[in-house]
């Protein structure tokens, strides 16, 4: 089995070194230091008290590598965009295409049935470029649960949780999943198949929509946003106004907005991946994981005023970050001040 792991980072290059090891043909691509060190000394995967050296093949040109069986794709959800056009050197007549990213995948509409069915997302697929080169007849679904961080470049450690919940967006169980599960399985990851996905998927999303941006923008990690009554209201009114859009488009929550906030803070003292990605200036996940629930409701005419407030400072937040926040509006002083030169 054939499997390119497109972004290599701390849960793809787990994910690639756990499924190398239990005998599937791995290759990488990846960037920059991580890359280069991968090239040389192998994934070094720290997992269970040990550490396991893997060698694949890595690389940053997918043209190297032929079509595969599955494509994983692992990258950061905003990232993706920027490297489609790359990926089509990998794609055969059968190829699967593995959504392993934060947010909502470019795909979520297809095979829907309801009244959006068919739309692409402009916060996630600007253009609609990932539904015409990667097909959204290609996808799988896959909810990231675990947890990883790159210690060093080529070297990965392994955190917690082993979970990452498939499906197709059609809810079958197809063989291409089937064999997805069996060889997660075998590489020591659980992937129960769901044939409601998008319920997995939101059920993430719910979360991430508030503690990410809030933690980014305070600083705090999880347990100090969910135990700070203030926030935890604000955390709510998110999540609720979330919660009514999905729910208009068919999705069924399992646990009340108080378990999952609850959740949500037995994690500890975890940062949330918007806030490392802030506080290291990197651009941050943003559009998949909050932008897009604004968009949909736009879609629906439902009006979601707590997640524009905080989506508002989260941009701003990031302009200030990367440097490209500038004045828009005119303040009363220099509007006075032109005023009277005029």
């Amino acid at each position: 089995m054939k499997i390119c792991i497109y972004g290599a980072g701390a849960i793809g290059g787990y994910m690639g070194a756990q499924l190398a090891r239990a005998g599937a043909d791995v290759s990488f691509i990846a960037r920059g230091p991580h890359l280069a060190a991968m090239q040389a000394n192998g994934v070094r995967l720290q997992i269970d008290g040990q550490e396991h050296t893997v060698k694949v093949r890595c690389t940053n040109n997918p043209a190297e590598l032929g079509t595969q069986d599955y494509v994983i794709v692992a990258l950061k959800a905003h990232s993706v965009p920027g490297v489609v056009d790359q990926m089509p050197p990998l794609l055969g007549p059968d190829t699967a295409v593995i959504t392993a990213v934060n947010g909502l995948p470019y795909w979520y509409f297809h095979d829907h049935g309801g009244a959006l069915s068919g739309t692409t997302l402009e916060s996630v697929d600007p253009g609609g470029r990932q539904w015409q080169i990667l097909g959204p007849e290609r996808a799988i679904g896959c909810v990231l649960n675990p947890a990883a961080v790159i210690v060093e470049p080529g070297v990965i450690r392994h955190v917690y949780g082993k979970k990452f919940p498939i499906g197709e967006p059609s809810g079958q169980i197809t063989p291409r999943l089937q064999a997805f599960h069996d060889i997660m399985a075998a590489a020591d990851m659980e992937a129960p198949m769901r044939d409601t996905i998008r319920d997995e998927i939101w059920l993430k999303l719910w979360g991430n929509v508030c503690f990410n941006p809030i933690s980014a923008l305070t600083g705090a990690t999880l347990d100090v946003l969910t135990s700070d009554p203030a926030v935890r209201a604000l955390s709510r009114s998110m999540m609720m106004e979330a919660q009514g859009i999905a729910e208009q488009i068919g999705v069924n929550f399992r646990v009340d907005v108080e378990k999952r906030i609850d959740g949500a803070g037995a994690v500890g003292a975890h940062k949330t991946s918007m806030l490392m990605d802030c506080e290291a200036r990197r651009p941050m996940e943003i559009d998949p994981i909050v932008t897009v629930v604004q968009e949909i409701g736009r879609k629906l005419g439902v009006k979601t005023p707590m997640i524009d407030a905080v989506l508002a400072l989260i941009k701003l937040r990031e302009g200030v970050n990367q440097g490209t926040a500038r004045p828009r509006i005119k303040t009363i002083e220099s509007f006075t001040r032109s005023q009277k030169a005029a």
